[in-house]
């Protein structure tokens, strides 16, 4: 049996990304793992990343993060698949304090690389994926790129994903040679909605709503993976 282990940045970025190609190998019989990075609670929350709960309805008293995991044990659970969560802090629990921080250059008093990559270097060893996925970084958030880098040092064979919805709003393609183009079927595409649809507390901040988030993926036919930098 192959084993397949996707490294999500966020509790949603391996679905919104590659949920069908994901719900494809487990149907086949795989066993998928989703390991997700930045899943870290912070007892009282302030500023930026209050803010960032607050958007999207939540009372300041909501244990965000926790309702997020549960969330995505919940869109695993769709597939079959096994979630595991890491409990680094995302960037606005760390040293980030606005939207455009999150989508420029890392900051230099951003110390996550090393405790990332040690992280993710363990769970590699431990699950010793047939199949590592991770994210290509579109979008160029900061935490994304950090798991693109920590995979890089790493050194294992991996194939990233295009990050969606990122890639909506990106002007071209990546750059990268493809490896595989993954071809929705109907099964594929139900799945990765249905996954999607168990993030409730990011789709109408991403989506506008749940039926936005329907039709986007209705228009997708194929999922692309890349090799990095051409290896």
């Amino acid at each position: 049996m192959t084993h397949v282990v996707a490294i999500s940045p966020h509790l949603d970025d391996a679905a919104f990304s590659v949920g069908g190609l994901l719900a494809a190998r487990a149907r086949a019989g795989d066993r998928v793992t989703v390991v997700t990075c930045f899943t870290g609670n912070v007892a009282h929350p302030t500023g930026f990343a209050l803010a960032c709960q607050l958007d999207k309805g939540l009372d300041a008293h909501v244990d965000y993060m926790a309702l997020r995991r549960a969330e995505d044990r919940a869109a695993c659970a769709v597939i079959g698949a096994e979630a595991v969560h890491l409990p680094l802090l995302e960037a606005p629990h760390r040293c980030y304090a606005s939207a455009p921080e999150l989508f420029a250059e890392r900051r230099d008093d951003d110390g996550m690389l090393a405790p990332l990559t040690a992280a993710l270097a363990e769970q590699i060893d431990l699950l010793a994926p047939d199949l590592l996925l991770g994210p290509l970084a579109v979008g160029d958030h900061v935490d994304h790129w950090l798991v693109r880098d920590a995979l890089a040092a790493i050194g294992a064979p991996v194939l990233l994903w295009e990050d969606w919805p990122y890639l909506t709003r990106a002007a071209e393609r990546p750059r990268e040679p493809v490896h595989e183009r993954h071809v929705l079927t109907d099964d594929d595409r139900a799945a990765r909605t249905a996954m999607c649809a168990a993030y409730t507390t990011q789709l109408g901040f991403q989506f506008g709503s749940v039926e936005r988030m329907r039709a986007a993926i209705a228009r997708i036919d194929e999922e692309w993976l890349y090799v990095p930098g051409g290896g």
